[in-house]
């Protein structure tokens, strides 16, 4: 079983140190990068090995993936850029955890949905992980309500009051982006449906 999961292991292993890197480029004014449009195609992986091979092993997979992004984090806490170190205490935290509990929260929804039609469970699990992924990460890292997590980290420009992607409500910064980052995978959930079908079916036929 170990070696049929290996491709799944070095695709979500792949995923991660990609998100990783490119996280550290931004793209556009509501400081999205180029990681926000790769790290959602963690779901897939997950979704695709539950499908083929059940809950059990997407798990496995699942924790392949959170032990690369702690090393992956730790590294990041050495590396200083302009503003200190790269990845702060509570980033580090915040991705973990909102990987781990989204990514086995997807794995418990596409189960409980594997009976239905072929979109629905990859669809759901997506969609519920993608937001608790994003709600968890961005509160731990830049809510000001958790300061005391890590006080001596300024996280003072992301609670600046700002319209809702320059449009709506006003709200701090930090939940601005988290919206946009939000909208982001929510479009990635549809487009990988597609690629979903086709690597479910190869597989599946393979392994009949």
């Amino acid at each position: 079983m170990t070696r049929k999961l290996l491709p799944g292991i070095l695709a979500m292993a792949a995923i991660v140190v990609a998100a990783n890197i490119l996280v550290q480029y931004v793209i556009d004014d509501w400081f999205l990068t180029w990681g926000a449009f790769t790290y959602p195609f963690t779901f897939l992986v997950t979704d695709v090995m539950n499908r083929v091979y059940g809950p059990a092993a997407a798990r496995r997979v699942v924790l392949a993936g959170f032990v690369v992004g702690v090393i992956c984090s730790l590294i990041g806490t050495q590396i200083i850029g302009e503003f200190g170190p790269l990845v702060t205490l509570r980033i580090a935290l915040g991705s973990g955890l909102a990987f781990l509990v989204a990514q086995l929260l997807d794995v418990s929804i596409f189960d409980r949905m594997r009976e239905g039609a072929w979109w629905r469970a990859p669809l759901v699990s997506t969609l519920v992980g993608s937001a608790v992924d994003t709600a968890i990460f961005f509160t731990i890292a830049f809510s000001a309500a958790l300061i005391f997590l890590e006080p001596a980290n300024d996280v003072s420009w992301a609670t600046e009051m700002i319209p809702l992607l320059g449009k709506g409500p006003v709200v701090p910064l930090w939940v601005s982006l988290a919206t946009a980052d939000w909208i982001v995978k929510l479009s990635l959930a549809l487009v990988a449906l597609l690629p979903f079908r086709a690597i479910v079916t190869r597989m599946t036929a393979k392994v009949a």
